[in-house]
């Protein structure tokens, strides 16, 4: 049976491929607030202001490819059984070819019912507009899990850790829970990896000290002479 690899991945992940992230500038996301864009609150205040963002956002990520460790990380899945459990909206790890994605904060390309959880739409690349109504009459927002709600995937990703021959961590500081708790699931004889060019938050932990896409690089080909 193939080794289980788990990859946790964040904010650094995706700007390799020039995704801002509100972490990189003190509570700033593309010069905005987070708490201006990305909390039901937000939303209630002020809907054209949310929607105009994520449909900027979404034309951004249009335009991204994804980078070296996007790719890596999809490679392996010839040899290994793969699960990426992703704090990022974009989907740069699919187009790279990693088939099995867990996004724990919702997806860019996706809007759901303001009123429904469960009334999902794929919409690519598109806009949500003012008056775009799901089929039971109610606004469409973007499928993003902000700053108050629950995450509906953590308990899949909790799962998916707790089965995982190898952890990887790439490009997260794994500072916000509940994503911050799923290395608690890990059995302690996995080994742990994270790569991050800062400082490591994580016990027990083997650390590569570079960017996403050179210490991915790194990581599979010391995988590689295992």
């Amino acid at each position: 049976m193939r080794d289980h690899i788990v990859v946790l991945t964040g904010a650094g992940m995706s700007a390799e491929s020039g995704l801002k992230t509100f972490r990189d500038n003190g509570g700033l996301w593309e010069n905005h607030d987070v708490y201006d864009v990305a909390t039901p609150e937000a939303f209630q205040r002020n809907p054209e202001l949310v929607l105009r963002f994520y449909n900027e956002r979404r034309s951004q990520l249009e335009s991204a490819q994804p980078n070296a460790a996007h790719k890596a990380l999809a490679n392996l899945e010839k040899d290994y059984r793969i699960t990426i459990v992703t704090q990022n909206v974009d989907d740069l790890h699919e187009r790279a070819g990693s088939t099995h994605v867990v996004h724990l904060h919702g997806q860019l390309k996706q809007a759901r019912s303001s009123k429904l959880e469960h009334a999902i739409y794929d919409i690519g690349y598109g806009k949500i507009e003012m008056g775009d109504l799901c089929e039971h009459g109610s606004q469409l927002r973007p499928n993003i899990v902000w700053f108050g709600e629950a995450v509906p995937m953590i308990e899949t990703a909790a799962e998916a850790v707790a089965t995982a021959d190898h952890v990887l961590i790439v490009g997260t500081s794994l500072q916000v829970y509940p994503a911050a708790g799923l290395v608690d699931f890990v059995e302690s004889h996995v080994p742990i990896t994270v790569i991050d060019p800062g400082e490591a938050n994580v016990s027990r932990a083997r650390v590569i000290r570079k960017g996403a896409s050179e210490g991915v690089l790194e990581w599979v080909r010391l995988l590689g002479d295992g």
